[in-house]
């Protein structure tokens, strides 16, 4: 029996894409230390946003402008600028650039175009489709924790393990030194703290990760952007394949933090724990988790859900 494809799958739906898609790619299909900073190709942005358009519902919008604003002005200033963000879905990142540029103010737009995305190697490996999708916003590529730790408990042999874990090491060098030169162009960095965009009945998929703690050291300044309403939704028969996922029209709310200071958040929740406490590094980001959290159910109890 031929399995059913839901018609308002990703790649069915919005099949007419694919073409200009392919056709307008750019970006290596296999990531090294040369690589790592790729810069957003105009084509499939623009496609990504007559998606979001085509599935947002009326009322989606980005809450708590002023924090945005704030935050522009500081990294302005010279600030070092970094965006926390709750992941739920692949649209995520490429909403919450839609929104600033739709908002209209030159500096909204400004910070759109500043806005630079940490992205795990996947995106450019796994399929032609999904990484000229990814193309749609400029990234910095790292080797994800993650993905060495499956590559661990795999069967590869113990040379191939080794020469993996030198491979993670070249990359995520090479993605530290790109990151640092976005900071001193005056870019933001937006990273997913859970790493993974989560997974209904899976809380590990919404943990920070205690790698999280070393952003807060390397930048001044932080907003955390909660994520509510979903328009583009893992398919359950087959949660591997993004192009698989599945298209829903629905109020979308992006909600910004009041600017936080990075070094003294991260000094504030270390002094209150015990010196022999054994995971400083995860206490600091599980704070982080736990504001978007309450951040997030605060809004949910306005949001129209569809």
């Amino acid at each position: 029996m031929s399995e059913t494809i839901n018609p308002d799958e990703l790649g069915c739906k919005y099949k007419k894409y694919f073409e200009p898609l392919l056709s307008s790619s750019k970006a290596p299909a296999v990531i090294d230390e040369t690589n790592v900073y790729q810069v957003a190709n105009p084509v499939p942005r623009q496609i990504l946003f007559e998606i979001i358009k085509d599935n947002l519902a009326e009322g989606s919008r980005l809450e708590g402008k002023e924090n945005f604003k704030a935050f522009y002005d500081a990294v302005q200033s010279g600030k070092r600028g970094l965006i926390l963000m709750e992941h739920y879905t692949n649209l995520d990142l490429p909403e919450i650039l839609f929104f600033l540029e739709e908002e209209g103010s030159d500096w909204a737009k400004d910070l759109s175009s500043k806005i630079v995305a940490i992205a795990g190697m996947k995106l450019n490996e796994e399929h032609p489709l999904v990484r000229a999708w990814t193309e749609g916003f400029t990234r910095v590529v790292i080797y994800p924790s993650r993905s060495l730790s499956k590559v661990e408990e795999s069967d590869l042999s113990e040379e191939e393990k080794k020469a993996e874990e030198m491979k993670s090491k070249k990359i995520n060098f090479a993605a530290m030194r790109a990151m640092d030169a976005c900071k001193k162009r005056g870019e933001v960095i937006l990273v997913f703290p859970a790493g993974t965009r989560y997974r209904p009945g899976k809380p590990e998929t919404k943990r920070g990760l205690k790698e999280i703690d070393s952003y807060l050291r390397l930048f001044d300044v932080m907003i955390l952007v909660s994520n509510n309403g979903n328009c583009l939704r893992i398919n359950p028969d087959d949660t591997e394949n993004m192009m698989r996922d599945i298209t829903h029209k629905d109020e979308v709310i992006l909600t910004a933090s009041p600017v936080i200071d990075c070094k003294q958040f991260r000094n504030d929740i270390l002094a209150k724990l015990p010196a022999d406490d054994p995971d400083p590094k995860q206490k600091t980001v599980d704070q982080i988790m736990s504001i978007l959290d309450q951040q997030h159910d605060e809004i949910e109890k306005i949001r129209k859900a569809y």
